[in-house]
């Protein structure tokens, strides 16, 4: 197992060193001179000058990424052009509170998919099978900013049980997490039902119900974990979409994260912070499918770890 993990550390570095070629390319990327746009157009040449040295921007680009990597490992992210604080300090202050949302709105998704798709595959065809299948295309389809608004119209201005904007309270959190765990709901609740539909009509399942186990311990117990597999890669995948969700959710409930902050970066054209943003965003999906990869053996004892 050992051996597994370090294979498997060892080759998302490739990987970890793409997203940095990408996350540096941004301010190349954009139209117009960075330092231009960060100066201001009617900026003097002495202070666009000053702009483009201090981004390094004088320096040829092979040199540029060599200087931002060689930062980047000494844990440099870079430093804000509008408070010039370290990137790093502006973005950690923020970061729990952006894990904290996709990690409640994950444990939501999981904890709702899994019931209602175990639930309609057990009872397939049934009035809780197409209940609950129509509630997940109507999770998949909504907006999750119409949603958010539409919690807050409801439950916090017309009803006034919970708080409209913050973070902090459990209170402030059920209307963030709700929004933004409904599609990741929807979309496991589905996976899980195709997947349990495929395994409740394998053999050893006959097998277990002829030895009259009981059908709760036959579905959750044999069945279930079989069926799992699949859906924990979707929720891997799922949790890098909450990290990008985040940004939607924090927007419309006023909550100060990671999210938040990015677009405050990019309407400021702040790129230091933008870069930090997108690379700790990045870093995070990567280290949730890591944690997907090595799930697979503890679900499935003849998956081989290769």
């Amino acid at each position: 197992m050992l051996v597994f993990v370090v294979r498997r550390v060892i080759q998302t570095i490739p990987v970890v060193i793409g997203v940095t070629i990408l996350v540096f390319s941004l301010i190349h990327l954009i139209p117009g001179d960075p330092a231009v746009i960060l100066s201001g157009e009617n900026a003097p040449k002495e202070q666009v000058e000053r702009m483009r040295e201090r981004l390094g921007l004088n320096d040829p680009i092979p040199v540029q990424y060599l200087t931002y990597m060689g930062n980047l490992i000494q844990g440099d992210l870079g430093q804000s052009v509008r408070s010039s604080r370290p990137v790093w300090d502006e973005i950690k202050g923020r970061i729990w509170t952006t894990m904290q949302l996709a990690i409640y709105s994950t444990i939501l998704s999981i904890f709702i998919g899994i019931i209602a798709g175990v639930i309609s595959a057990v009872r397939k065809y049934g009035f809780y099978d197409t209940s609950f299948m129509v509630i997940a295309l109507f999770g998949l389809s909504m907006p999750g900013f119409w949603l958010g608004l539409m919690l807050i119209k409801l439950f916090a201005v017309d009803l006034m049980f919970f708080p409209p904007s913050g973070w902090g309270t459990w209170q402030q959190a059920v209307l963030p997490v709700i929004t933004l765990g409904t599609g990741g709901a929807a979309i496991i609740a589905r996976m899980t039902r195709s997947s349990m539909l495929d395994v409740i009509n394998q053999d050893y399942i006959r097998t277990a119900r002829a030895k009259g186990l009981k059908e709760r311990v036959v579905i959750y117990q044999h069945a279930l974990k079989n069926a799992l597999i699949p859906v924990v890669t979707v929720i891997g995948i799922q949790i890098g979409f909450l990290m990008s969700g985040a940004i939607i959710a924090e927007t419309v409930f006023a909550i100060n994260g990671m999210g938040r902050f990015a677009i405050a970066a990019i309407l400021a054209r702040d790129f230091p912070i933008v870069q930090g943003t997108v690379l700790v965003f990045a870093l995070i999906f990567i280290f949730a499918n890591l944690v997907v990869d090595l799930s697979y053996r503890y679900l499935n004892k003849r998956i081989e770890l290769n």
